[in-house]
């Protein structure tokens, strides 16, 4: 664990208990962001040489972050930074919206093959979700709402970044949702400790059509991503007019999804819900909240914490919690200085609802070095 035991909510430690007394379990590596999840907890790594369990992925299959840092700097941002915002807004469908169409792939830098590829998988997908495809395909390069974001940055030099926060859409909230639920009536499952921890087993027809539905969607949200960066790229592109913004390589890591590794010198299918691979050199994005600032870091390979890191500040408080405990003058204050919505609509993601992004760094030295820290200028909510 890189979470001090006493600071981690009762409700969540009886959800590592119960995770890490399932028989199929190998490990279980317990993130400094860490808080109460549905069947596994936000902010968990948990290996199985055999067996996956859908509820330790998360519904949002492959929700993650995607960077880029541009060649702009602080000075070139104008002083009302309303019209940058709006251009983002414009350019990228957020909350319940999509696209009217589904966007171009030559206009968004996505290879035209792996497009192609992506789609012709769709007809092998759960049976359930045969008919979303046209939403699906719309939803491609949208923000959805909650927890995710779109925001222009400033590091420690001044120098401006994009950084953005999103998944799988609603095509993977459902495939997730079906075999949550497929996975409760396995016979194996009828007597753990709780059933959303029910899991497949390898060798079964039903752990091949999750890895099926689980890889694609995956896949999805990390196109989903790369076509929302480039679409905020030419937004920012069109609000400096004819002056030229260059873009570094970008950085795009899950942070809820399923890898095949070598954990202990065997292979384990390891689900990181709420956590970063953080092998030796891997860049990672790792957020706080919309007033509060971010870090940009370089895996150092710990084999003790599963080559893994948190994937952001973590909430420390319940969204209707939230809403109770703070209001719209709360909102504004906390969000000074930051270009973005400041209604009650997102005051579930106020800053005060979650844990400070500085500690949660601070707990995993050993498993990150910081390359960056970044401070927001705009945010983008749903």
């Amino acid at each position: 664990m890189w979470a001090p035991e006493h600071e981690i909510e009762p409700a969540a430690l009886d959800q590592l208990r119960n995770i890490s007394a399932l028989p199929w379990v190998h490990g279980v590596r317990v993130m400094p962001d860490v808080h109460l999840g549905k069947g596994a907890t936000v902010g968990s790594v948990i290996a199985m040489p055999d067996a996956v369990s859908p509820a330790a992925v998360g519904v949002d299959i492959g929700c993650g972050m995607a960077g880029v840092k541009t060649s702009l700097r602080a000075e070139d941002l104008p002083a009302d930074l309303r019209g940058v915002r709006s251009r983002i807004e414009r350019a990228v469908p957020v909350g319940f919206a999509a696209h009217k169409e589904p966007v171009d792939p030559a206009r968004v830098e996505v290879p035209t093959e792996r497009w192609r590829r992506l789609w012709r998988s769709f007809g092998d997908l759960d049976r359930g979700v045969q008919d979303r495809e046209s939403k699906a395909g719309c939803q491609l390069g949208t923000l959805g709402g909650g927890n995710h974001f779109i925001e222009v940055c400033l590091d420690e030099t001044d120098a401006v970044w994009i950084m953005l926060h999103s998944g799988s859409r609603n095509i993977g909230k459902e495939l997730a949702e079906r075999h949550i639920a497929r996975a409760r009536e396995l016979p194996h499952n009828r007597d753990l400790p709780d059933r959303d921890l029910a899991v497949f087993v390898s060798g079964t027809p039903e752990m091949e059509a999750y890895r099926h539905d689980l890889f694609w969607a995956q896949e999805y949200a990390r196109l989903n991503r790369q076509v929302m960066l480039a679409l905020v790229k030419q937004a920012l592109r069109e609000s400096f007019g004819d002056r030229e913004v260059g873009f570094e390589e970008p950085i795009s890591c899950h942070h809820n999804y399923v890898a095949e590794e070598t954990i202990d010198g065997r292979t384990m299918l390891v689900t990181r819900k709420g956590a970063i691979r953080a092998g030796s050199g891997d860049p990672g994005l790792i957020p706080g909240s919309m007033g509060t600032g971010s870090y940009v870091v370089r895996g150092l390979g710990s084999e003790r914490s599963f080559y893994s890191a948190a994937h952001g500040a973590g909430r420390r408080m319940s969204r209707n919690r939230a809403k109770k405990t703070f209001d719209s003058d709360d909102l504004r204050a906390q969000t000074s200085g930051v270009e973005c919505r400041k209604d009650t609509g997102v005051l579930d993601e106020i800053p005060g609802a979650y844990k400070d992004i500085d500690s949660v760094i601070g707990a995993q030295s050993a498993l990150v070095e910081v390359v960056a820290r970044l401070r927001q200028v705009v945010c983008v909510k749903g």
